[in-house]
């Protein structure tokens, strides 16, 4: 882990860089320019409230604000899982011509990632102001929520780029599975009032996108303390993932060039 670290700090100016041009990249050619980040998280926010809260009939409380909290995190987590698969492969020529710790190339990803998430949260406290959600002090906890969501997905980023090089189907399977847990992953319900007794007891306990969406929810819309326990847990496994990801990578990362 060590070396991690050294590393991190080595090429974190070239992480920096890297994101900053891919976000330009990524709007150059548009018209709306970077009014899309807020554009796309906005729109799923709103058909979501349409068709769950109008059609579907949802009495969720501040539900504009609760889907927006879910669109948030689940975006996130979607973009850093999906994105890692292949990124080693779609960053071949730098991979097979200059020395660049692997695991720096998800890092300057997760910079893209987490600021278009900011920008979502930004929209969140738009609407929680607008439907005059009660903000407390407990708004703050959300950043150890997100530090949480943002070290299991890198430590299952890190695993998947692993073996996304050599694996060439995991990109299909990983969308599949992604597709599967979103719906039970409470984006656009509350677990809790939707899925009463063992099966909402265990999705919140053996899904982490479920369980931090809920306790994101807890801290900003209802102005709750977050589960310590089931964060701590979290963390835990997180970190687990993160070292083992880690020493694959560090074990294997002279070979990806011979391979891709």
């Amino acid at each position: 882990m060590k070396r991690f670290f050294n590393n991190i700090k080595k090429y974190y100016k070239y992480a920096i860089r890297s994101a900053k041009a891919e976000l330009k990249s990524e709007v150059a050619d548009s018209y709306l320019n970077w009014l899309w980040w807020v554009i796309e998280p906005l729109c799923f926010m709103l058909i979501y409230t349409f068709v769950f809260g109008m059609i579907f009939g949802n009495k969720e409380p501040y539900f504009a604000s609760f889907i927006m909290i879910g669109v948030a995190l689940w975006d996130f987590a979607n973009r850093m899982i999906t994105g890692s698969v292949r990124l080693i492969i779609n960053n071949r020529d730098l991979v097979t011509k200059v020395y660049i710790p692997k695991y720096i190339l998800l890092f300057s990803k997760s910079i893209t990632y987490l600021f278009k998430m900011c920008i979502s949260l930004g929209l969140a406290f738009g609407l929680m102001l607008v439907q005059h959600v009660p903000l407390t002090w407990h708004i703050i906890l959300l950043i150890p929520v997100i530090l949480v969501l943002y070290i299991v997905c890198f430590g299952i980023g890190l695993i998947l780029m692993h073996h996304g090089v050599t694996f060439d189907d995991l990109s299909n399977l990983t969308n599949i599975a992604l597709k599967m847990i979103f719906y039970v992953s409470g984006v656009f319900y509350n677990i809790k009032t939707r899925l009463k007794g063992k099966a909402g007891y265990l999705l919140l306990r053996v899904n982490p996108l479920a369980f931090l969406m809920d306790e994101a929810r807890k801290v900003t819309v209802y102005g709750q303390m977050f589960s310590i326990q089931g964060l701590l847990f979290w963390l835990a496994i997180g970190i687990l993932l993160c070292v083992y990801g880690i020493h694959v990578i560090h074990k294997y990362e002279n070979s990806y060039a011979k391979v891709i």
